[in-house]
């Protein structure tokens, strides 16, 4: 799953020189995701983003990794008021109320469907039948915001109680957890992350 960038490597435009967001790119984005943990800190990080750059978050797993235990959902499905309103003063975090709360209810939501089909990775991955969806984007300005799957999954999440699941939030997590391929066909991942989607899940 980790990938090796060659020498002077081309890749996906979108990040830039930054080396935290290069690392990112080169090791995390678009590899098939079925750690439910994973998925769990994922879709949060991704809520957080909203009306933020995702370098901004990036920057921030950390801090957030210790505020919300590690993205253990059944731990953070127990968050109290006044948990929650501890994590208002910390700095290292995006301090928005809904944000904080949404993700206390997010996790219990998780849970529940993990009670119903064993998994969130189950579930989840039944949106695109088990196989990643392979993209050959021959730019940036072939990306898109979301799509018409993009959609059915937010209105699945919503629907289960999830907050902070909009469709182009959902669409960045589906590219971020390999359901989607949307690596540039330029970028040296494109192919190494086409590979890994072929095999067996």
């Amino acid at each position: 799953m980790m990938g090796s960038a060659p020498t002077n490597p081309v890749r996906c435009a979108w990040c830039g020189d930054d080396p935290l967001y290069q690392a990112y790119h080169d090791t995390e984005w678009g590899v098939p995701l079925h750690d439910d943990r994973a998925l769990f800190e994922l879709l949060t990080l991704e809520g957080a983003q909203a009306g933020l750059s995702w370098i901004t978050v990036l920057r921030k797993r950390e801090t957030y990794r210790e505020a919300f235990a590690n993205f253990d959902p059944a731990s953070v499905a127990r968050f109290t008021e006044a948990d929650q309103a501890a994590l208002m003063q910390n700095p290292g975090i995006v301090r928005n109320r809904l944000k904080i709360s949404s993700t206390v209810e997010n996790a219990r939501a998780f849970l529940a469907i993990q009670a119903e089909f064993g998994s969130f990775d189950t579930w989840l991955w039944r949106f695109v039948d088990g196989h990643p969806i392979q993209n050959s984007l021959r730019s940036l300005a072939d990306a898109q915001a979301s799509t018409a799957l993009s959609d059915e999954l937010s209105k699945a999440l919503k629907k289960r109680g999830f907050r902070f699941v909009g469709s182009t939030i959902c669409y960045a997590f589906m590219q971020a957890a390999g359901l989607v391929n949307d690596h540039t066909t330029d970028c040296f991942r494109h192919g190494e992350v086409a590979a890994l989607s072929s095999r067996p899940l």
